[in-house]
């Protein structure tokens, strides 16, 4: 791992507060509203003190496990992100209410993977215990474990208690959020924490509307940006390891370009979390194995446009979280969010494109198998020659996924031909006659032919067949 892949410790929590908002179907201030609710109401029960940082990371981090039971969940609702959504709004139809009564060994995985998630991040012991009994109640109802009072943490009723207040009179309104606090009074929580927050909720709620003022913090301790890549990651099975692999390439290529060492360190965090706006739609989607509906595809081309919203709240992702945004981004206009082509795209966003395109191309998913390198890189090429990527981006992921030193052996021709000599090479190489190259990239046969005369002297040989063999020996094609 890299010194550039390390953030500040606070850095690392909101991005995933963000992600655990996301995958809850909530807005990506959920988990920051709620832990400034839980300031408020452990300083009004015990007044200042290290308790109300301990609530305020809890809070922040109580959906970090939620990537892990995602495939879960799909199967118990048939959509992890809508479906958590009712299930904290309270809108669960009778079938989905059935199902979560199966929830407890996703309840399970949530919170081990978050407990572990706060001792990874080197955080107090409190924090730790705090998440890993984060669904515990008053009266034993809770899960994973069905602790009972005074088993449970002191901060796990607080988080509760302020999360409900938060998302209840957010979507139902504040008295129907009054009423349920009321109604669950030595049920989820402790009565005499509840009337405290029943006393002050309206204010408490009005405060939240007013932007917290953020005081210049002591820096932080260095924790590795790797885990939030593998967290986002935790959400699909197949997509174990594959920010942090495309990490690892992304910054070789990078080298070979020539890019400066800030660019490369750039790069290297937007492969990591160019997923983060990944949470917010659900497996279902991801999982489809044929061609996406309309509605289904719309949800996907916005993965980048929450990827930009959540690391533009976060100042020490801004430029890489840019960089992130343009990931789907393609030469000729089809990507998106943006829809963006050409000059409009800079070197850093066309070598992240190529490189998250290869790692998926050497990795299975639902749709098909994984390809061997030789056949991703024809592909890749391919689409460069397309128009869709960027060939020199291309061929220095392709130089660094082979562990080249150099990008000597992946520029076009190698020196000995030209770029339009090596672009005719690959394709008369394939089958294409003279008049379907030329049909192809737009230029007359004759012209074809000149450049076929070049390449068979350059090459001293007279045949396709020869000329091809020696391309491949030298790596020219």
């Amino acid at each position: 791992m890299s010194a550039g892949d390390c953030i500040e410790l606070e850095d690392a929590i909101l991005a995933l507060s963000m992600v655990g908002d996301l995958s809850m179907g909530q807005p990506f201030d959920q988990s920051r509203r709620t832990a400034r609710l839980v300031q408020m109401l452990a300083q009004a029960c015990n007044g200042a003190g290290e308790h109300t940082e301990i609530g305020r990371q809890v809070a922040l981090l109580r959906w970090s496990g939620c990537t892990a039971n995602a495939e879960g969940f799909t199967r118990l609702l048939g959509d992890d992100v809508e479906g958590r959504n009712a299930m904290l709004t309270h809108t669960l139809n009778a079938s989905g209410q059935r199902a979560m009564r199966r929830s407890t060994p996703l309840a399970q995985i949530h919170c081990e993977v978050s407990g572990d998630i706060a001792h990874t991040l080197g955080l107090r012991t409190e924090v730790e215990h705090g998440l890993r009994h984060v669904f515990e109640q008053y009266d034993g109802e809770g899960r994973p474990f069905g602790l009972r009072h005074p088993q449970v943490p002191e901060v796990v009723y607080q988080v509760l208690l302020a999360g409900d207040l938060e998302i209840l009179s957010r979507s139902h309104g504040l008295e129907v959020a009054l009423q349920w606090i009321t109604s669950k009074r030595d049920r989820r929580y402790p009565a005499a924490l509840a009337t405290e927050m029943l006393k002050h909720a309206t204010d408490w709620l009005e405060q939240l509307r007013t932007p917290q003022s953020v005081d210049p913090r002591e820096t932080t301790a260095q924790v590795p940006l790797t885990l939030v890549g593998d967290v986002i990651d935790l959400k699909l099975p197949w997509l174990s390891g594959y920010s942090r692999r495309s990490s690892e390439l992304v910054r070789e290529a990078a080298r070979l370009s020539g890019l400066p060492a800030s660019a490369v360190d750039h790069l290297g965090q937007a492969a990591l979390i160019h997923g983060i706006g990944r949470a917010a739609v659900p497996n279902r989607v991801w999982n489809i194995p044929g061609a996406l509906l309309e509605g289904d595809l719309e949800q996907v081309r916005l993965v980048p446009y929450w990827t930009s919203r959540a690391c533009g709240q976060i100042p020490a992702l801004a430029v890489s979280g840019q960089i992130a945004a343009h990931a789907y981004e393609r030469l000729d206009g089809s990507g998106y969010f943006r829809s963006l082509s050409g000059d409009a795209l800079q070197s850093e966003h066309l070598l992240l494109a190529a490189a998250l395109a290869w790692q998926a191309l050497l990795s299975e998913r639902p749709w098909r198998p994984a390809l061997s390198q030789s056949d991703a890189a024809h592909l890749l090429l391919e689409e460069a020659d397309q128009g869709r990527f960027d060939r020199r981006a291309c061929q220095a992921v392709i130089a660094a996924a082979r562990g080249d030193t150099t990008m000597t052996a992946c520029k076009p021709g190698g020196g000995l031909l030209s770029e339009r000599e090596t672009e005719i090479l690959r394709r008369i190489s394939a089958g294409g006659s003279n008049k379907e190259v030329a049909r192809q990239l737009g230029i007359s046969p004759s012209t074809v032919r000149t450049h076929v005369e070049n390449v068979f002297r350059k090459l001293q040989c007279t045949t396709r067949a020869a000329a091809t063999l020696k391309a491949l020996t030298l790596r020219l094609i």
